[in-house]
């Protein structure tokens, strides 16, 4: 029975609510149970159990009074341990912030607790959203769930959403928050075969999620299915007061916009995302995503965005910028870690050398470097236009077609001891996902293939801001058109 409940989606979960098939307590035992089974993972850097039980006999409660469903009534979710949540130790999986428990809760998990989620524990990450791979955390690397049948390697999950994505694609949670600020969202889906949306800058509130680089950070879902995700996202948006970059456009109803078809939709192909790197799998991959929306009456139209190549190191400019700038609170005097000097200064240098990980010095050394005197014209304000020049292109490109294509990562995932061993190596794992950032604009990562060991492959679509819609509309066609699960089972069965 558990492993059936496991299996289901929010939609199912809801059906078996209303015919009395299961309760919320079982659902959720289940997944706890999941949890407990999967530890090695290292997906979770705390488990509520008690919470999450006690939230679901709330549920059971209420559904035995009659009330009705929320939208994520008895739903099972993992938390990115980058969101703030009142009386639960929140770190951003970081060393200084160890013992941090926030007094309030972010807005993006106030509003899945009003709508009825439940709350499993908070999710593995790279330090401060700073990673690739989920390497840089204090409490240890996340192994993907994903293995090759005969080989003893394991794999990253990605990052930094990777204990996020871990716990989806593992089962131990059925959906989870995650944050984007260069592909948090989307490269880790990728990379564990799951549906992860970046919505558009100021979709979702950033209230309460802990800063890495303000301009660009979005909160968004990981999920198995776009359906899932589509319901998770349109829970969480929303005009929020508490933050200032939170916008007031309305939400739209995304899982109505999966309509199954998308006759006479335009999909770019931008030429320039052949990048190096990528392999000759992922290319093939890439050319059947459009073969499939072709086939459903969509019409292909290759287009330019000759920027690209600027948009990776304008990123990591702008970010390590603002992380420098952000990261400048976490001192040793209000909260967090505190090392004691003879000086304010031995002070804030021995709380902040020991308190922060290689990755996040580095970043914050670069952000200091690049707005200093002398190079803040020659660096920051520079990337600063040609963020606007990336920009205009998309919405030049966006006259012409409805969506862009493209894959989501250059590679599948690679394996704990081969990757990049230079940061600069590491950080092109960002190079697909990064201009969606710069400009803005909402992007989906869906699995669509298998290498042929076995490792999932993602496909990502762009779309204009505020136009999530045409995400899911378009890829709620590829997920039935790629079959992925049933890829799956198919090889699984095989092994």
């Amino acid at each position: 029975m558990s492993k059936d409940l496991l299996s289901l989606d929010i939609a199912s979960i809801h059906e078996g609510f209303r015919k009395k098939t299961f309760s919320a307590q079982e659902v959720t035992a289940a997944y706890l149970s999941k949890m407990e089974e999967t530890r090695e993972l290292n997906a979770y850097v705390l488990e509520t159990p008690e919470v999450a039980l006690e939230a679901a006999k709330k549920t059971d409660v209420r559904l035995s009074k009659g009330e009705d469903l929320r939208d994520m009534e008895g739903v099972p979710v993992g938390v990115k341990d980058l969101f703030c949540t009142k009386g639960t130790r929140t770190t951003a999986a970081s060393h200084i912030l160890k013992d941090f428990v926030p007094p309030y809760e972010s807005t993006v998990t106030q509003k899945l607790w009003n709508s009825g989620a439940i709350m499993l524990g908070k999710t593995n990450m790279d330090e401060f959203a700073m990673g690739s791979a989920n390497l840089t955390s204090a409490f240890g690397k996340t192994l993907s769930p994903w293995q090759i049948k005969d080989d003893d390697r394991r794999f990253v999950p990605g990052g930094s959403s990777g204990g996020s994505a871990a716990a989806v694609a593992a089962q131990s949670a059925l959906v989870a928050t995650a944050s984007d600020t260069g592909g948090s969202i989307r490269q880790p889906a990728a990379f564990c075969g799951l549906v992860g949306v970046k919505p558009t800058y100021g979709r979702c509130s950033r209230y309460g999620m802990v800063a890495f680089a303000s301009s660009l950070d979005q909160a968004g879902p990981l999920a198995r299915s776009v359906r899932d995700a589509a319901i998770m996202l349109r829970v969480t948006s929303g005009h929020d007061p508490k933050d200032a970059t939170s916008l007031t456009h309305s939400v739209p109803d995304f899982e109505k916009e999966m309509t199954g078809s998308v006759k006479g939709l335009r999909v770019g192909i931008p030429k320039e995302y052949q990048v190096g790197g990528l392999t000759s799998e992922t290319s093939a991959l890439w050319e059947e995503g459009a073969s499939w929306l072709q086939s459903a009456g969509a019409e292909i139209v290759e287009v330019s965005l000759p920027s690209t190549q600027y948009a990776l190191p304008t990123y990591y400019i702008l970010a390590p910028a603002e992380a420098s700038s952000n990261l400048a609170r976490y001192d040793g005097v209000r909260y967090g870690h505190r090392v004691d000097g003879e000086t304010l200064d031995e002070l804030y240098e021995r709380t902040r050398g020991e308190g922060f990980g290689d990755e996040v010095k580095r970043r914050i050394l670069i952000g200091t470097y690049v707005l200093s005197a002398g190079y803040y014209d020659a660096y920051y304000l520079k990337a600063q236009k040609v963020r606007r020049v990336i920009t205009r292109e998309f919405q030049n490109v966006f006259t012409k077609v409805d969506v862009l294509l493209s894959p989501t990562t250059p590679t599948p995932s690679f394996a704990f001891g081969e990757e990049p061993t230079d940061p600069v190596t590491m950080y092109m794992n960002d190079v697909l996902t990064v201009p969606a950032n710069i400009a803005g604009l909402p992007a989906l990562s869906l699995p669509a293939g298998l290498t042929e060991e076995g490792l999932p492959l993602g496909l990502q679509l762009i779309a204009p801001a505020f136009q999530e819609n045409i995400l899911f509309q378009t890829a709620g066609v590829m997920e039935e058109a790629a079959e992925f699960q049933k890829k799956v089972k198919a090889m699984r069965s095989s092994s």
